[in-house]
């Protein structure tokens, strides 16, 4: 018997009065309950029970150990309450890692929802163009996003939905410089080449009715997030690759015009990633949920919206 059974066992006996009272509630012997009181004191070097024929009761030492002792165990059992309410109730912090662009947009705002159903979990959001160590014990989801279909991992992998991203100049550029008419002609523009792990930079992939035209481009500014491409736009730096979801405001305020509006570009699946365990917090569980339900009606609303403003 390991010494938090020993120690329960003597909790029992002290509450119970006897070997015998304690054994029944326990469903055990009377001379199990004995061994592990002899084992205990062994290791101890010191006798925690007075012994008699009718009753028991601790000595000095003994008082003290349990005093000690009872803590612990009040202690341990909170602990493992805790831990088992973590598996059936949302609490504590919940860590995410996310694709900036799509963090932005569709994490963010999620979040707020989110908490409003389980004001009991804390968020740390993390934003950033490279994927994270979830094996390092730093992160708890991620969201991704990929041209591709996923490796072959030990991560568990949840489908949220596809996305696609436009080609933008802001009204002071096409009134200077004008806006190309087809692909061919964005070689004679500045574009703003981003730089992703999705996709090279440098070429871009047009594409219309299911078929595709890659396009050889460059510029004089180089930047790493979907953000900065769209401010860079607005401030008539050139033509750039801007996702539906960044675009939409700038769309709608008249800061962004679409460029070769019947094609798009960079077509990517949005997953939310978790190591692979045997036992799901409800943190990670029902945020999962939630995102599989929410961001599917994000992406066709915003391809609704996109829609209306061609119209």
């Amino acid at each position: 018997m390991d010494t938090f059974s020993q120690m329960r066992v003597l909790v029992r006996i002290v509450e119970c009065g006897s070997f015998t009272a304690a054994a029944n509630t326990l469903n055990t012997s009377p001379g199990a309950m004995s061994r592990a009181i002899a084992d205990l004191e062994e290791r101890l070097q010191t006798r925690l029970l007075n012994r008699s024929t009718r009753k028991v009761a601790l000595t000095p030492a003994g008082e003290i150990y349990l005093e000690r002792r009872r803590q612990i165990l009040e202690d341990v059992s909170r602990a493992d309450e805790e831990a088992s309410e973590a598996q059936s109730r949302p609490m504590g912090k919940l860590r995410i890692h996310s694709l900036a662009s799509v963090g932005m947009s569709y994490i963010l705002p999620a979040i707020k929802e989110y908490r409003a159903r389980y004001p009991q979990v804390s968020v740390d959001l993390t934003l950033s163009q490279r994927a994270p160590e979830l094996f390092e014990g730093v992160t708890d989801v991620a969201i991704v996003a990929t041209s591709s279909a996923l490796p072959d991992s030990d991560l568990v992998s949840h489908l949220l939905g596809s996305s696609f991203s436009i080609l933008c100049a802001s009204p002071e550029y096409a009134r200077e410089k004008g806006i190309p008419s087809a692909p061919a002609e964005l070689v004679n523009h500045e574009c703003l080449p981003l730089r992703t792990p999705a996709f090279p930079a440098f070429e871009w992939l047009l594409e219309r009715h299911g078929l595709s035209e890659s396009m050889k481009v460059s510029g004089p500014v180089e930047l790493n997030t979907a953000e900065a491409v769209a401010k860079a736009v607005r401030a008539s730096m050139g033509i750039g690759v801007v996702p539906v979801y960044t675009a939409l405001e700038g769309l709608a305020d008249g800061s962004l015009i679409r460029v070769l509006p019947e094609y798009t570009l960079q077509r990517m699946n949005i997953y939310a990633l978790h190591p692979s365990r045997r036992y799901i917090d409800a943190r990670i569980r029902t945020w999962i949920e939630f995102l599989r339900q929410l961001i599917p009606t994000v992406i066709a609303r915003d391809a609704r919206l996109l829609g209306e403003h061609a119209a």
